[in-house]
């Protein structure tokens, strides 16, 4: 027989504390109560709750303050915060200190019970999803995400913490670096596995019709809607949803989009009621979303609503030590796509893809990967003949450079004087070519010129000698 979830509620006021007690008992809880945060941290301690419901106004210490205390003490109690009409400010900071949901007073009976269900079900998968991700980190792979490095594993940390909630999160980097990938595992890390994930690229939706692929539409809400249709919200329900180039989203749609978030309640197109929904969003965008807001492109409240929580994603040049084991996933998943077999990469394929800027970040490799692991025989490496010949043509430049004719910076050299070294060193290899020296260093020819009249002007000056 399980045994019922304790469930302890903290509350200032009597007959709101005596209406919740009775009302979460009846649905087959445990329940203790408080009457301030100071006594709701004491019992806590003492009688360890799975779930604390607090309200955020009291004296003594304040839902807040509570908040900060169990979640030092604890990662395993969820909390929920109830919260006056209006202070969505006030129930954004208890998510970002760690809250498990919040409800707005008065307390809706139904969105209560949800919220307690769900939390209830978390607790129950929590132990199975730790160890897995446990398992996982160790092999250097979380969900679809690969890398060892220091910058994968800070986003590692990140979304364990925050993929079985179901906060809002934002996730920023460059086009290519992963950020479906990222959305994706944060629905698959959490609760929600088992219901749909569905990922939505805004910049790919006519203006036109973009209220009606996010929101649905009724038969005869506009010229051509010959028929009913469901929006990405209801495909989503129970599930998440990924709002891919929010930036691109009309401001008009972003209001109605912000509507959605705070009340969890969407009107179609042309309908006259509206319906509840239970989707988690999660928003991507390559562009900088403060800028976005500056520039009158992001709404601020709706930037605000959705960046509780941040995840940048950083680009492959910046986190080159993880491309091995990228290359090793890509290829293992290569071959069952393509009903392959490669054995693997030749060392010298391996340096050549580390030397390589990577403009298209993972997805860049991801696309090389597949193309090689076509053109490789069964059973062999992938050569160098293997890869594009633009890419395999500038790397065996730079290795050329690297290898025949390296250089040797002594330490406390400025950063000014080992670009020159190299400039220099390049230019003697190419035998004083400068445009097939500037294509190896991957600047323009202009910039190399501007950068030798500077060292010539330094010579002739007496601030530099050869």
């Amino acid at each position: 027989m399980r045994i019922p979830t304790k469930v302890l509620i903290v509350e200032d006021e009597v007959h709101a504390l005596m209406g919740l007690a009775e009302l979460i008992s009846g649905w087959g809880y445990r329940t203790e109560t408080a009457k301030d945060g100071v006594e709701g941290y004491e019992k806590s301690l003492a009688w360890d709750p799975a779930i604390v419901v607090t309200d955020l106004k009291m004296p003594r210490m304040d839902g807040l303050g509570l908040l900060t205390k169990l979640t030092e003490s604890s990662s395993k109690i969820a909390v929920v915060v109830l919260t006056a009409q209006g202070s969505v400010e006030n129930a954004v900071d208890a998510m970002k200190l760690g809250a498990y949901d919040f409800i707005q007073k008065p307390v809706d009976p139904t969105r209560l019970k949800t919220i307690l269900a769900n939390a209830s079900r978390q607790l129950d998968t929590e132990l199975e999803l730790e160890v897995t991700r446990r398992q996982l980190r160790q092999n250097g792979v979380l969900g679809a995400l690969v890398g060892h490095s220091k910058p994968m594993q800070e986003v590692f940390g990140l979304i364990e913490r925050i993929a079985p909630s179901n906060v809002s999160v934002l996730i920023t980097g460059e086009s290519g670096t992963g950020k479906e990938l990222v959305a994706r595992t944060l629905h698959d890390l959490s609760e929600r596995k088992a219901r749909p994930f569905v990922a939505v690229n805004c910049a790919a939706i006519p203006e036109t019709l973009m209220e009606s692929e996010i929101f649905g539409h009724e038969k005869g809400a506009f010229t051509g809607a010959v028929e009913r249709r469901a929006g990405c919200f209801e495909l989503a329900e129970a599930g998440t949803l990924l709002l891919d180039e929010l930036g691109e989203m009309p401001i008009g749609t972003q209001a109605k989009l912000l509507r959605v978030l705070e009340e969890r309640k969407l009107r179609r197109l042309g309908a006259r009621n509206e319906q509840d929904v239970d989707v988690r969003v999660l928003a991507a965008t390559n562009r900088n979303p403060e800028e976005a807001v500056a520039n009158g492109q992001l709404r601020s409240d709706l930037f605000y609503r959705l960046n509780v929580f941040h995840i940048h994603m950083p680009p492959l040049r910046e986190h080159r030590e993880d491309i091995p084991d990228m290359v090793a996933a890509m290829l293992s998943e290569m071959n069952q796509k393509h009903g392959r077999r490669v054995a693997g990469v030749s060392t010298a394929v391996l340096e050549r893809l580390q030397q390589h800027e990577w403009p298209g970040n993972a997805r860049e490799l991801r696309n090389l990967m597949e193309r090689a692991v076509i053109l490789a025989p069964d059973s062999g490496l992938i050569e160098v003949g293997h890869l594009p010949s633009g890419f395999s043509r500038q790397s065996a430049l730079l290795a050329a450079v690297i290898d025949a004719n390296s250089i040797s910076v002594k330490v406390g050299a400025t950063v000014g004087e080992a670009e020159r070294l190299l400039i220099l060193k390049t230019l003697e290899f190419t035998g004083q070519n400068k445009t097939r020296a500037a294509e190896i260093l991957g600047v323009s020819l202009k910039t190399l010129h501007n950068k030798l009249k500077e060292y010539e002007y330094l010579r002739e000056t007496g601030g530099l000698r050869d």
